[in-house]
This record gives C-alpha cells, structure tokens and sequence, in this order.
C-alpha cells in the first residue's frame, strides 16, 4: 500500500514517447521469442488445421496450446487455436482463444467442456466494419441451439449499460449440464482501444465477481485473441497482484506484456493498446486507493463515534421536520412565485430545442454494422436565458438570440431567450430561472407581467387614497 501512490505518480508522469519507445522495445524483443525459447508453430502450421485458423499468422505456440481431448463424434482432431496464460499466482488463470469459425463451433464448446470453464469473457461483436469477427456460439434469449453433441441453451440475456451484455448460459452434453456467464463488451473496435477505461474495468470486476472461488481457467476471446484477449489478460493480471500484494518497486507493464507474449503470440497488438494499459492501470491504483481510503476511515474508532452522533442528530431533525410539516398544513406559505400549470405539448415543447449553429455537439461514438440501437446523433443543446429589461430588444443585424415562442403562444407571451454558450458571461450566473406568466393573473404584478415572487392570492397594494368626499360633508 505504502509503494502504491508513488508507483501511480511514477505512471502519471511517464511521457508519452517513453511509453511508445517500451512499445518498440516490447516488439523487438518479441521477435527474439522463438529462437530463445524454441517456440514453435507445428500443429497449427498442418495442412488440416490450416483452415481453422481464422487468421494465418495468428498461430498458437505447441509449447503453450489448449490440447484437446474430449473425443466427440466427428470431432477427433486435439486441435484448436487457443493458449494457455498463466496468472500472477503462476497457476493457469486464463485461456485465451480466436473467436471461433463456423467450423470450429464444436471444438470451442469442447474446449469448454473440457476443462470446466464458468466465464467466457467476449471482447468483440460477431460483425465488426462488414467483417465477419466471430461466429455466434451462443442461443437466442430463452431458446437453444446445438453445436454437434452440445446444447447451448441462453436462460438470461441482460444489457446492463451500451458496452456490456451478460449472458447466463446452459450447456448440455450427453447426460450431464452446467451453467456457463457470458460477458460480451460492444465498444471496442478492432486493432484500436475504448474511448475510456471505466468500461473494461468494471466488465473485469463483473466477471471477478461471477467467478468467485471457482478455479478453472477464464476463457478471453475476440477475433484473433490476441490484440484486445492480450489487454484484458494483462489488467486482469495487474488486478490480481495488487489484490495479492505482489506489486514491487520493479513493477514493470513491459516486462508483464513480453511475459504475456511468451505464451500467446502478438498478445497486446497496438502501440494504442499498449498505452491503453497504461491508462487503465492508473485509473485501477486510483479506485484501489480510494477504496482502500474509504475502508480504513469507516473504521477509525473517532469515526464510527461521529457517525453515532450525526445520526442521533438526523433522527432530532426530521422530528422537527415532521413538526414543521405539520404547521405548514395549517399556515400559507407567503413569498412564493406561482407555478402556472402547463399542458404536455408545452412540457414537451421545453424539454425539446432545436440546435444552436453556434453549440457544440457531442462527440461522436464508434458505430458498429450490428448495433443494437442503432446509430443516432448526439443530442445538441441550447442554454436558457432569461429575458432582462427592457422587453423590447432594440433590432439587431447579428443573429444572437434564437426566441423560443410555442405554436400556441404569440410573441409577447414568451419570457425567455435562447441563446449560444458562447456568448454567455459571467454575470449571468446571477439569473434565477423565471417560469411563464398566466395570462389570467398578469394584472397582479408591475407592467409587462414579468413575475417577481408575489403571493398570488393577495394583489399588491397601491398605497393610501384620500377618503370619499361624502365623508368631509358637514351635517346640517
């Protein structure tokens, strides 16, 4: 914990040319894996497996290889693109694999079944810029569907927020079935990273959760399994030694990367995936801190005394609420602006601005070919500004003001202006929003019906009169 925050200064202050050339150094020495080690590329180089490569330079090491050996009929090859990782705890953690080809279906879900897996962690869509990425080995919500002796049946499809879907899996073989979650991520676009990090971590933290206590290897996939599989191995693989206390002064992302790379080839593909890491890591010490900030003061002696008494003392004010609530049954409230009702066409009309020329517009996301919404535009808004005397504007050449007036207003009704950001100053913070006028009760207030917080019930006084001249006559 004492090593963590000068760590997380030490990546804050990297430069970014030094992250790019340990990018370099990461590729060069990459090259050198081979011939160190012996690594070699035999079985996914045959003639026979050639075709179940989805892409032909993308071959697993023999040394590190998913070995298959759970016969099924028609299935005899031990074959299947995918590599064994090992976690921080040096024990096999992860399994990481090219999303599978219509081909290969079987031999994914053996691969499954082979060695128990309970978390399957997706991070591609199976359609990515017209391409086919990955082939679909899951049911639609509720129905099943076979893959050769497999039966894959989807209990539960949830879209907990735009980037991540969770799928509750059932697969059946032979006599006997077990339950399989599914994490898909939708907002990582092939050979480039997400627009930000919170994303990847909490789908990471989501799938810690459903894994729980449960050894078997975590399956990482998305198309070739290597670029986006390798980033995710990685943060996992950083998660886990902070977690177990294994972080040192020699903590190093490069030396992680070329260890994940002595395992799986091309694992963390980009120069843009690699400074990803960097940024994920930084946001990961920075949640882990104020975690761990939290926790220890919750649990200081003094604060868990401060806490008794602030909560002795809320329980006193909301009696003293519920009284006031009381009285305010019996009493008026004076000194407060009439609400005039409006009608759903104006509350739908308010909320609905058409754009400024001059506003800007949010930025643009990463569509996809098989986006579940759809690709929309950003909404644009507009600031409301209310109208200063005099209320006649003297006319202008320049197109600052847009008038806001509903069909079913004239021009005079209209009490406010809108206007672009731009041209907002700081003196306008003093306005206090100004709800519309009622026709009905204009005659209440000071000329021009602008509403200064009268109470509606009670017109203002006009001051002293003289008394009735039938009052000085003298009686006779």
């Amino acid at each position: 914990m004492e090593l963590l925050p000068s760590l997380l200064s030490t990546l804050k202050s990297m430069d970014p040319g030094t992250v790019d050339q340990e990018y370099s150094v990461v590729r060069s020495k990459s090259l050198l894996l081979k011939k160190e080690h012996d690594f070699t590329t035999e079985v996914g180089s045959l003639k026979e497996n050639i075709k179940k490569n989805r892409y032909k330079d993308i071959l697993p090491y023999d040394q590190t290889r998913v070995v298959l050996s759970l016969q099924t009929s028609g299935s005899h090859s031990d074959y299947i693109n995918g590599s064994f990782i090992q976690g921080a705890s040096g024990d096999c953690k992860y399994i990481a694999s090219q999303g599978p080809l219509s081909s290969t279906v079987t031999d994914f879900w053996r691969m499954i079944w082979q060695h128990s897996v309970k978390v399957i962690v997706m991070a591609c869509r199976e359609t990515e810029m017209g391409k086919r990425k990955c082939e679909c080995y899951w049911a639609a919500p509720h129905q099943s569907a076979a893959f050769g002796p497999f039966t894959v049946t989807t209990q539960v499809e949830k879209r907990y927020n735009e980037d991540i879907v969770v799928r509750t899996l059932t697969v059946s073989y032979q006599q006997d079935a077990h339950s399989v979650i599914q994490f898909q991520y939708l907002s990582w676009p092939d050979h480039d990273v997400p627009y930000e990090t919170a994303g990847v971590l909490d789908l990471l933290e989501q799938a810690r959760r459903s894994r729980g206590a449960d050894t078997s290897p975590v399956l990482i996939h998305c198309s070739a399994g290597c670029g986006r599989t390798g980033v995710i191995c990685a943060l996992d693989y950083i998660y886990d030694l902070l977690v177990t206390k294994q972080i040192t002064k020699d903590f190093s992302i490069l030396n992680i990367v070329l260890e994940l790379r002595r395992q799986r080839p091309s694992a963390v593909q980009t120069k843009d995936q690699y400074r990803f890491i960097f940024t994920a890591v930084i946001s990961m010490f920075e949640r882990f801190l104020q975690t761990s900030d939290v926790q220890l003061y919750c649990n200081l002696p003094e604060v868990k005394i401060r806490e008794k008494k602030t909560s002795t003392a809320a329980s006193s004010s909301i009696n003293r609420l519920s009284k006031r609530a009381t009285m305010n049954d019996t009493y008026a409230v004076v000194n407060k602006p009439k609400q005039p009702h409006q009608t759903t066409s104006e509350r739908a009309y308010s909320s609905v601005v058409t754009p400024n020329p001059g506003s800007r517009s949010l930025p643009p996301s990463h569509h996809y070919d098989n986006d579940f919404n759809g690709a929309s535009a950003a909404p644009i808004y507009s600031t409301v500004k209310p109208r200063v005397k005099p209320l006649t504007l003297p006319h202008s050449t320049s197109n600052i003001y847009d008038i806001a007036t509903p069909t079913s207003q004239s021009r005079e009704g209209s009490d406010y202006d809108l206007v672009s950001a731009e041209h907002l100053s700081a003196a306008d913070d003093e306005y206090e929003d100004i709800s519309s006028p009622v026709s009905n009760v204009s005659s209440f207030f000071s000329p021009g019906g602008i509403a200064l917080g009268f109470n509606c019930r009670i017109q203002k006084p006009k001051g002293p009169r003289d008394p009735p001249a039938e009052w000085g006559r003298l009686e006779r």
